[in-house]
């Protein structure tokens, strides 16, 4: 197979200056609006969240945008995962949009903030059931013997809690990523993509153009 022959052109369109937003937030809100209609037969919602550990070693993994808040971007995830305690140890991470059907990218950089447990409990209770007794079942990112294990651990925590109302675990929940630059890429014949870099400072959005 020769990968330096696999190469399509980028004709979808461009982006112009004059048609952002001036907050990037409603510029992205207005992205993944079009995203979800477009109907790609994708995850419109599945992002790249990259975090780096105490050695300097970055890690990247695919989770679900589950918000969309004027303070950032929101997630949920197990909080003693690798990358909660990737977030623990350094709260700057990455998270990257491939919306590639489109041609287009979102790149958000920022630091990622536990949300209260009043904001995880009412997402949590808001999950099916089975992802309920999911999220307290795997000791994510733990090695463990085989699936078989997984699905007996499983089994018994349904048997636990039967048909109670299942709680919060105490070591589940949300982040909130506080963005401080973030970059719309559109594709554009030519490999001449049209970049925008928006950035926060002193509470004010600033935008440039960047070469591709």
């Amino acid at each position: 197979m020769k990968l330096d022959d696999i190469r399509r052109d980028y004709l979808q369109g461009g982006l112009n200056r004059e048609n952002l937003d001036a907050n990037p937030l409603m510029q992205f809100e207005h992205w993944m609006s079009q995203s979800v209609e477009a109907d790609l037969n994708a995850d419109p919602t599945a992002m790249i969240l990259a975090t780096v550990d105490t050695s300097g070693q970055p890690s990247q993994r695919v989770v679900l945008l589950k918000g969309l808040t004027r303070d950032g971007f929101v997630f949920y995830t197990n909080y003693d995962s690798h990358k909660g305690q990737d977030i623990a140890a350094n709260p700057r991470v990455s998270l990257h949009f491939p919306w590639l059907p489109l041609e287009r990218q979102v790149i958000v950089y920022g630091q990622a903030k536990k949300l209260s447990e009043t904001q995880s409990e009412a997402y949590f209770h808001s999950r099916p059931r089975a992802s309920q007794v999911g999220a307290w079942t795997s000791h994510q990112s733990q090695s463990i013997e085989s699936r078989g294990a997984l699905d007996a651990a499983f089994q018994a925590m349904t048997e636990r809690f039967g048909n109670d109302e299942i709680p919060l675990p105490p070591f589940w929940g949300g982040y909130c990523v506080a963005p401080e630059r973030i970059e719309f890429w559109q594709g554009r014949s030519g490999r001449l993509h049209d970049r925008f870099m928006y950035q926060l400072e002193r509470n004010v959005w600033t935008v440039k153009r960047l070469q591709p």
